[in-house]
């Protein structure tokens, strides 16, 4: 390789010498152009050969650094500083254990039970019982002292019998050889010594292994006699002396003053832990199944003497019923975690929410960060003032702000500014405590309704006929489904209102019953969670309560849920201010109850947070390139109003044949139309084709639809819209020459002005001429746009603002 360079310098020192000037030549190398717009092969690279070695070790790295190993090395740590003190432990139980042993043999030969018996009923005067426990001392001597003389009268004989026979062959064995011997004589020889043989290595072992063996049954005798044996598995922790294990735990349940559970524990019980104390979270868990007679509320009735019995605060201990009444619920939180806040809210600078994955609400009693639901749930918050509603309010707001595909309202029954923030991004908001803040909001619950009521009716038309409201579907937005959050702060203001109040709660109920699958969420929030100030049925159906500090079982349960406060889950435990921040939560997770430590965005003197989430989330928005989702939705559906021709979807429906039954039309008309037909009786068929002249008609027994006199009514109604139809004989609209209604099975006259049936849940379902949405407004033109206020909700009462009065942002 070196010889071409080498004659090439050569060449070039010639040159110069003879004085001429020589180009320098680098080396020549063979190639070909590349095209780099075409398409290169891909290097592939090869593999590292890994020896058998090298993968053990990294299983080995692995299994190391594991959950389950670490814990174990902290055990095994544990236990090494801690060997002096089991082995001192040990030996107290090996001395106690023997102990125990020279009671019971004692207490046995000289019946101290019975004598204890025997001298109780001389105490009582039961002469009766006393002569009875004497009878049981003397038979029961009597026997034993008959069993042991049946032992010795045994081992008499077994010796007279065996120590004959033991002196013959010990003389014939001395005086005989063996070869000399019988063969079965020299068998029964052989065997004799190989049991000598098995009897001098047993024999020795056993005198190890018996002084091992009585000390580990001894220690086992004198152990603590409560369930569990923590103090061999306790990891390494701070809060090692207020540990709580199985024993603690039977030790605080004794002293409860239970009556059925101090007799099980008189008799010697013990209680059966289903789940052994464990670590939980920043807290300990274990359940109990209870013995006879002993409910899990009777326990949660004694909280703060159990609290005490574990050296807890009432806050840190939550005693609850499980899946039986019999069974105890019991988590315990490490002393003092619960003091604390939750911390900074995880998205207070950065991060976007998706409402359907739920929102960063606060720190379980586990310490885990709790994304409560929002879309398919509804909230009622509540507790005494200043404890933190009002800011658990605003988390859930700023969070669903954070969702650019959200649309807000809010509404807030007072003259308090924790919501100013949020006018850049809310579509309504009004704020104060005159009528016209409670009108609006009522307003707005039955502008949720009308929009309910569309969104099923979109909701039916897509394929599949989709249940609710789902992510794909929200992002459509020429549907018009994202999701809908109106928040109502000091809502039984609301609904105590004189004049609004009433239908303020019909219209809450209906919405908190049928609107969660439709994307529309409800959060409402008071300091007053009485019977008269919220609606029951708004407790009895709202998914998520919380409940901060309240005054009294009645409104822990306004809040929570009828029994609550029996099942150990209370409110009444929080104290105020001190546990400001802290709620009593149930449905935001699939645990019975969460105790939460909420999230505080601080909007306040000197601190204001809130503001450039609202900031981050407007430019979210704009970044997406929409606009902040408001009632106007042009895109949605035209603004007039269409009416549904019922005599066209009964002859589209009849598919060609001459005579269809009257159930097959109904299922037909349901398939065609669910949210116009979707709960038609048999009635509001005939109802609605009685003005056509058209009727059901017998044919084999059943009730059929004639395609003829459908496509004669057809005709008929074609003529009269063109202006050509001629005035009816009778003057009701029907046509004088059709067949005779006795033969038809017409419904006579009088019975199309009876009220509908019961049954029908859409009013005026059977009656011509339904529309598919809402009449506008009389005077107004249904095809204006310009107002603002799109068809899927009616429009703003005069002087309503959308954002607390002001509308020059936004058109």
């Amino acid at each position: 390789m070196t010889e071409p360079n080498e004659e090439k310098h050569e060449h070039a020192e010639v040159a110069r010498a003879h004085g001429r000037d020589v180009e320098h030549v680098g080396p020549v190398l063979d190639g070909e152009l590349i095209d780099d717009t075409l398409p290169q092969p891909r290097n592939r690279a090869v593999p590292r050969r890994v020896s058998v070695w090298q993968r053990v070790a990294d299983a080995a790295g692995r299994m190391w650094r594991s959950g389950p190993m670490i814990r174990a090395r902290s055990v095994a740590a544990y236990r090494a500083r801690k060997i002096p003190q089991d082995v001192v432990r040990l030996v107290w139980f090996v001395l106690r254990g023997n102990w125990r042993w020279l009671v019971k043999f004692w207490n046995w030969a000289t019946y101290a039970d019975l004598r204890a018996d025997a001298r109780r009923a001389r105490l009582a005067g039961d002469a009766d019982a006393r002569r009875a426990a004497q009878e049981l001392i003397r038979s029961d001597a009597t026997a034993r002292w008959a069993r042991l003389g049946i032992v010795v009268r045994r081992l008499v004989i077994t010796l007279r019998v065996a120590a004959p026979v033991a002196a013959v062959l010990w003389l014939v064995d001395s005086v005989m050889d063996r070869a000399d011997m019988w063969p079965w004589l020299a068998d029964v020889y052989t065997g004799v010594s190989a049991v000598w043989s098995a009897l001098t290595v047993v024999v020795p072992l056993l005198l190890i292994v018996a002084p091992v063996t009585w000390a580990i049954a001894a220690a086992f005798e004198g152990r603590d006699r409560t369930p569990g044996a923590g103090w061999l598995v306790r990891p390494d922790r701070d809060d090692a002396d207020s540990w709580i294990d199985e024993r603690m735990i039977s030790k605080a349940l004794a002293h409860l003053g239970i009556t059925p559970l101090d007799r099980f524990y008189r008799d010697g019980g013990e209680l059966v832990y289903t789940v052994a104390a464990r670590k939980d979270g920043e807290g300990t868990f274990a359940q109990v199944r209870l013995p006879l007679g002993v409910t899990a509320d009777m326990v949660a009735a004694r909280r703060s003497k159990l609290a005490a019995n574990l050296g807890r605060a009432s806050l840190e201990t939550w005693p609850t019923k499980g899946d039986e009444d019999g069974i105890l619920d019991l988590w315990v939180a490490d002393k003092g975690v619960l003091r604390g806040g939750a911390g900074q809210w995880p998205l207070v600078h950065d991060g976007q929410v998706d409402v359907f994955e739920g929102v960063p609400f606060g720190l379980s009693q586990r310490g885990l960060v709790i994304n409560a639901p929002l879309v398919g749930v509804n909230w009622l918050i509540g507790g005494r003032p200043g404890q933190g509603k009002s800011a658990a309010l605003r988390t859930l707001l700023l969070g669903a702000a954070l969702d650019p595909t959200a649309e807000l309202w809010v509404f807030v029954m007072g003259e308090s500014p924790d919501f100013d923030p949020f006018r850049p991004r809310l579509s309504r908001y009004r704020m104060g405590m005159d009528d016209s803040v409670a009108e609006a909001a009522t307003q707005a619950l039955a502008d949720l309704l009308t929009e309910m009521e569309r969104r099923g009716k979109i909701l039916g038309e897509q394929p599949g006929r989709p249940p609710k409201v789902s992510r794909k579907l929200a992002d459509k937005r020429d549907l018009g489904l994202h999701p809908l959050v109106c928040g109502i702060d000091e809502c039984h203001e609301l609904f105590q209102h004189p004049k609004f109040g009433k239908k303020a709660a019909e219209l809450a109920v209906r919405l908190i019953k049928r609107g969660r699958k439709y994307g529309i969420v409800l959060l409402l929030a008071t300091q007053s969670p009485t019977k008269d100030s919220i609606p029951r049925e708004v407790t009895r159906n709202v998914s998520c309560g919380v409940a901060f500090s309240v005054a009294d079982q009645v409104a822990n349960d306004g809040l929570l849920g009828s029994g609550k406060y029996a099942a150990g889950i209370r409110a009444t435990e929080l104290r105020i201010n001190t546990d400001r921040g802290t709620c009593v939560a149930v449905g935001i997770t699939d645990e019975t109850f969460e105790l939460v430590r909420t999230f505080y965005v601080p909007f306040e003197d000197g601190a204001d947070d809130v503001t450039p989430v609202i900031g981050r989330a407007v430019a979210l928005i704009e970044e997406m390139g929409r606009a902040v989702e408001s009632s106007a939705r042009p895109q949605l559906e035209a603004a007039a109003p269409v009416a549904v021709d019922h005599l066209a979807d009964v002859a589209a429906v009849l598919d060609g044949e001459r005579r269809v039954r009257t159930q097959v039309i109904l299922t037909r008309l349901a398939r065609h139309d669910p949210g116009e037909y979707g709960e038609w009786t048999f009635r509001d068929l005939t109802a609605a084709l009685a003005p056509y002249g058209v009727a059901p008609v017998k044919s084999d027994g059943k009730k059929v639809i004639r395609a003829e006199d459908v496509a004669a009514a057809l005709a008929r109604h074609d003529r009269d819209d063109d202006g050509n139809g001629a005035d009816d004989a009778d003057g009701d609209g029907r046509d004088s020459g059709r067949d005779p209604a006795g033969t038809q099975g017409l419904l006579p006259d009088g019975s199309l002005t009876e009220s509908p049936c019961p049954d029908q849940h859409k009013h005026g379902s059977g009656t011509p001429g339904t529309h598919r949405r809402p009449n506008p407004e009389p005077g107004r033109n249904p095809g204006d746009a310009g107002t603002g206020e799109g068809p899927s909700l009616p429009p703003r009462r005069p002087g309503e603002s959308t954002r607390g009065g002001d509308d020059s942002g936004r058109s």
